[in-house]
């Protein structure tokens, strides 16, 4: 009777460590299905290039970047119509909403000036 027992714990040992292993497998592949969180790099490359790709308006430069509680909004500086001189040449700042993961969610123009002028100051 003991080494019935004894066999008997052995395959209750053997079935729990193989239940516990596909537990790890599968707590593996949940992970490896997750997102990881996208640097700030990541995010205006995707954002830039998204908003490029659907625009067709050539990107000058990241003005602004932040984190939402949606996502991500970017302020990226575009050249709307090219001049000469260039300093004559209109540029024009879109805000560009993304998601959490990168992808472009809406823009809008918030401004739109010349090259060569500054913005003006209130107050004197």
């Amino acid at each position: 009777m003991s080494n019935t027992s004894h066999a008997s714990n052995s395959r209750d040992s053997s079935e729990r460590t193989s239940r516990s292993e596909k537990s790890d497998e599968a707590e593996e592949a949940r992970g490896s299905t997750r997102r990881k969180a996208m640097t700030p790099m990541e995010v205006v490359r995707k954002g830039s290039a998204q908003f490029v790709e659907l625009t067709g308006l050539e990107a000058e430069s990241v003005s602004s970047f932040a984190r939402t509680d949606d996502g991500w909004s970017l302020e990226i500086e575009v050249l709307e119509l090219s001049r000469v001189p260039d300093t004559m040449s209109l540029l024009a700042s879109y805000e560009v909403e993304l998601t959490a993961e990168g992808d472009l969610a809406g823009y809008r123009r918030v401004r739109r000036y010349e090259r060569g002028r500054s913005d003006r100051r209130s107050g004197g």
